[in-house]
């Protein structure tokens, strides 16, 4: 019988009214003898579902990034507060913080494990304030690695980060099969996206409506267009290589529709181990919250009373050239990512807004990372990785301007 800790395990949450942490307080509150939640952080732009989470979590700690919208949300909290005393409930109001470095502060609280749920750029610094306090890292914000690799990789201690991202979680998962010198690759699922079996010429003229009706996930506008020419895939393989140091001749893509495959793991004897689970967050950020145990009924498991076939097919780097050059974005390292990271956000909005065509967005990145003067990895600061992002955003709305 698995024995759990006598004691509830400690999560600071940052990001929890997103996607990430909405799904991780699902997990945490149908085990209440596994975690507690000690401290929440959010943007500002879901206050009444902050307010909410704050009280029906009995957190000590809430941070609001943007200043301007903790006021009303203290105000909301008082308000619900009362509201529930009225009710007979006992309420604890928790101290709110603000500012932009408001989940930087709550990262580096004492506690068991910190979940980075933040999207964009400004999680790297919260990341980096766990990894310094000695916390679990939950990570689900990959701009932490993506734009920080070698600030992150200096500071974390082996097995201190436990990755959220279904791919990256599925190759944590089959590498506990083997030895490190046992690896052979990794490889990398990719759903293939809206335009799976498109030529190029077929994509000339995609629209932002088709570039984002992914089969499949549902998700925002710039993840759902890095998937659709599979610079998201690109990026998560420079992941893959931060996270598990394993070379980038030795990380394979390849694309698998049904995406019950999440990752795998080949190995020297010609073994390959391969994590399968319907799509569901939930699953891997259960993994990473209850690490080394795992969390009964996380997550739906597959139905093999159901007949099914999966696929795979090879990715053609003349269609989708995108992931190529990331490829070459992370062997470069240092602050070539950022930098393809950066631009790529500028050159996504360009095409949303119509500025730039579909086929454009990689073209102009490619120009973008060609014209950059990067930082090695051995001299990176957060300044340096700051100034790469304002060149790349400057630089590729140049471009997107004509």
């Amino acid at each position: 019988m698995i024995s759990y800790p006598s004691e509830p395990r400690t999560v600071v949450l940052l990001g929890s009214t997103g996607s990430i942490g909405t799904q991780a307080i699902d997990v945490i509150e149908r085990n209440p003898s596994r975690f507690r939640v000690k401290a929440l952080s959010a943007g500002g732009g879901s206050l009444p579902l902050l307010a909410r989470q704050a009280l029906d979590l009995d957190v000590e700690m809430v941070g609001v990034a943007d200043s301007r919208a903790a006021e009303d949300f203290r105000s909301l909290l008082r308000a619900e507060a009362e509201r529930r005393t009225a009710e007979g409930q006992a309420v604890r109001l928790p101290e709110v913080i603000d500012g932009p470095d408001a989940s930087t502060r709550l990262a580096a609280l004492e506690c068991d494990a910190v979940l980075n749920g933040i999207t964009g750029a400004v999680g790297l610094e919260p990341t980096l304030a766990a990894l310094r306090a000695g916390s679990r890292l939950v990570l689900a914000n990959k701009e932490s690695l993506i734009i920080g690799g070698p600030l992150v990789k200096r500071l974390a201690a082996p097995g201190q980060i436990i990755p959220v991202d279904s791919e990256h979680s599925a190759l944590f998962q089959c590498l506990q099969g083997g030895k490190a010198e046992e690896v052979r690759k990794l490889v990398v699922t990719a759903s293939g996206g809206p335009f799976r079996g498109r030529s190029r010429e077929e994509m000339a003229d995609v629209t932002p409506e088709q570039a984002l009706a992914h089969p499949v996930w549902s998700m925002g506008p710039v993840i759902t267009i890095n998937c659709a020419n599979l610079i998201n895939k690109g990026l998560e393989v420079i992941e893959a290589h931060l996270l598990f140091d394993i070379p980038f001749d030795r990380i394979e893509v390849v694309i698998h529709p049904q995406v019950m495959i999440h990752s795998m793991v080949e190995f020297t004897d010609g073994s390959t181990l391969a994590q399968v689970s319907p799509p569901d967050i939930r699953l891997p950020l259960s993994l990473g919250l209850g690490w080394p145990d795992r969390v009964p009924d996380a997550a739906p498991s597959c139905d093999w009373t159901k007949a099914s076939t999966w696929e795979f097919f090879p990715v053609d780097d003349k269609i989708f050239p995108g992931l190529r050059l990331a490829y070459e974005a992370g062997s470069a390292g240092g602050t070539m990512p950022a930098v393809l990271n950066a631009a790529n956000e500028e050159l996504v909005a360009a095409f949303v807004a119509g500025r730039l065509p579909f086929l454009g967005i990689v073209d102009t990145l490619t120009k973008v990372v060609g014209e950059h003067d990067l930082v090695p990895g051995d001299a990176m600061t957060l300044e340096a990785v700051a100034d790469a992002e304002r060149w790349a955003r400057r630089r590729a709305r140049e471009l997107s301007l004509g």
